[in-house]
């Protein structure tokens, strides 16, 4: 064995003393998490937490313009202060005090939005349509972007490596696109300055996002608190006989290194099991719990694809996601909007089964149940062979108009498609009833309303001919004379024609739960 492999170990011992007491002298000095930065936005009308870390009773004092406010920090050094709610406008420089002096720059109070979700809401602007005009003319210094980095975690983390910048044709071209318009919709209505959190990870699921006080919510997915619980358990137990395995390589080492012998490898620090995009809570611990509890006004959501085949249980796991981190920030029943998947042609081979892109629509619509939520619906703006729809423009516009009309009072607006209220069956024929039809039902073509389907007590569906009345729409074919079911665009690769007179596109349902 050569000398500097005889050496490693301890080399590694002595960096890892020398990390720990960096580490504490770091800590000694006043700091804050990366999400309070300069550029920042502050959530306009709402108290403003700023929260960090010092030494334990060290007395820190926040100012922001007039804004001020003192706390001691705890006995681990955790610190929070809450400034009053401020109306928007800046910018405006932030003062943090201890035993050092913190001076942030260029904070603007507005409005403030988390962008979560898979690859759909991560796409960036350069893959959309008319990317290069759209990046050109991104010049919107008053929008204020935060890129959040993908990692995971078994546990969570109080920290995120990120930083605030200004939005500008650099800034804004590998930023969500989906994000981004939605947060020009805004600041083009509202005219205050926009803080776009981006959060998103392409290919994940549901369950890494969701904190483990959401599962608790739903008792359905009581299986997965166990498994958050046993995985901890375990993740404890390994840790502990690794301090001790560790206290015993230290003795060792010592004793090895004065004899002149080459020093053991030191133990292995052990693994999380949850530390991982696929697994529950690995997401959440490091791309939002990092983000808690920042001020902002609602969230943004567009995820699916990767839960596609789980029909409703689906919809128990959005529970769990808006119930979670509801719960988590502490500010009430915060708006949570989000986009209906796409039509796909999934491509299953011998087997196909286009009814489970559908069951996620189900799933999704489902969710409106829960307060304060919205759903986008986009079967109008896909490409059946791309899983991500380039028109990511139309997406943010249609989420900035349930923000516009159900959080920033704009009246008048119709913000959603038509969605399914109610049927009923005389001779022959269904009439389905829809909310949200403004001044009526109409087709983008012109043409009679299509993807309809109708079934008799036999349970077959037959495509069915369909006809608008109004606000209503009446069904029939003459393969069923007794019907007792409707079904609309219930294929993966349904694109229908049937709107409402704001051209926004009604969302497929089914009658009947066979």
């Amino acid at each position: 064995m050569t000398k500097s492999n005889t050496n490693r170990p301890f080399f590694l011992l002595v960096m890892l003393i020398f990390s720990v007491i960096i580490a504490v002298s770091v800590h000694a000095e006043v700091r804050l998490p990366h999400v309070i930065g300069s550029n920042m936005v502050m959530q306009r009308d709402i108290r403003l937490p700023v929260w960090g870390w010092a030494d334990s009773g060290e007395t820190i004092s926040v100012s922001l313009d007039t804004n001020q406010a003192s706390v001691k920090a705890d006995k681990d050094g955790s610190w929070m202060v809450s400034l009053y709610a401020m109306k928007a406008g800046g910018p405006y420089h932030m003062t943090i005090k201890g035993k050092n002096t913190i001076t942030l720059e260029n904070i603007m109070i507005g409005e403030v939005w988390v962008c979560s979700g898979q690859s759909n809401m991560q796409w960036n602007m350069i893959n959309i349509d008319n990317s290069r005009q759209e990046i050109a003319t991104a010049e919107y210094p008053d929008i204020r972007l935060f890129q959040i980095p993908n990692i995971t975690a078994g546990e969570p983390r109080n920290d995120i490596n990120a930083e605030w910048c200004e939005c500008s044709n650099e800034t804004v071209r590998t930023f969500s696109a989906v994000a981004y318009f939605f947060g020009r919709d805004l600041y083009r209505k509202l005219n205050v300055p926009v803080g776009l959190i981006n959060t998103s990870w392409g290919g994940t699921r549901i369950e890494p996002w969701t904190p483990p006080v959401g599962f608790e919510k739903v008792p359905s997915l009581q299986s997965i608190t166990d498994e958050i619980k046993k995985a901890d358990t375990e993740y404890r137990t390994q840790i502990q006989a690794f301090i001790g395995d560790t206290e015993q390589w230290l003795k060792q080492a010592k004793a090895f290194t004065h004899k002149g012998n080459p020093v053991p490898d030191p133990p292995k620090i052990p693994a999380h099991d949850l530390d991982n995009r696929v697994r529950p809570t690995g997401i959440y611990n490091t791309m939002i719990a990092p983000l808690i509890p920042f001020a902002f006004r609602g969230a943004i959501w567009y995820q699916g694809e990767s839960n596609r085949g789980e029909g409703m249980v689906y919809h128990e796991k959005m529970k769990a996601l808006i119930r979670g981190w509801r719960t988590v920030w502490g500010q009430g029943d915060f708006p949570f909007y989000y986009v209906q998947l796409a039509p796909f042609r999934y491509r299953g081979g011998v087997f196909i089964q286009p009814e489970l892109l559908p069951e996620i629509w189900e799933a999704q619509t489902a969710a409106l149940s829960e307060p304060n939520t919205g759903m986008v619906v986009t079967v109008d703006i896909c490409d059946v062979n791309d899983i991500h729809p380039r028109n990511k423009q139309e997406v943010g516009r249609r989420l900035s108009l349930w923000a516009l009309a159900k959080d920033y009072g704009q009246s008048g607006l119709v913000y959603s498609g038509p969605l399914f209220r109610a049927v009923t069956f005389q001779g022959n024929k269904a009439t389905v009833e829809f909310d949200h039809t403004g001044d009526g039902l109409i087709t983008y073509d012109g043409g009679d309303p299509t993807w309809f389907q109708i079934s008799g007590p036999d349970r077959l569906f037959y495509n069915a001919q369909a006809k608008i009345t109004g606000h209503m729409i009446e069904v029939w074919s003459d393969e069923v004379q007794n019907p007792v079911a409707v079904r609309f665009a219930w294929h993966e690769e349904a694109e229908p024609n049937l709107m409402n007179s704001a051209r926004l596109p009604a969302s497929p349902f089914r009658t009947d739960a066979w």
